[in-house]
């Protein structure tokens, strides 16, 4: 399952409302279309942790890389990439 849709899965997750993973678009805002709010955010960002078994950067980690699906993903993939 590419990252994307990983990130879709544990967002429906968290939001609990309904709405299935496949029901989320990609370049939808996750504050504005969502109502993701700050508690909500924090749950989303600690089961991406576990979902990826990674750390996110916090400090590098900008209110604009959670607009959108496609965003966060991308700033996810760049952190799970090996580095060389």
């Amino acid at each position: 399952m590419e990252i994307e849709e990983r990130v879709k899965v544990v967002l429906a997750k968290v939001l609990d409302n309904g709405i299935t993973a496949d029901g989320i678009g990609p370049e939808a805002d996750l504050v504005e279309q969502y109502g993701l709010d700050s508690l909500q955010t924090i749950t989303f960002l600690l089961a991406i942790e576990d979902e990826f078994d990674l750390e996110l950067d916090y400090p590098n980690l900008q209110l604009d890389d959670l607009r959108s699906v496609r965003q966060f993903s991308t700033f996810v993939a760049n952190l799970a990439a090996p580095v060389r």
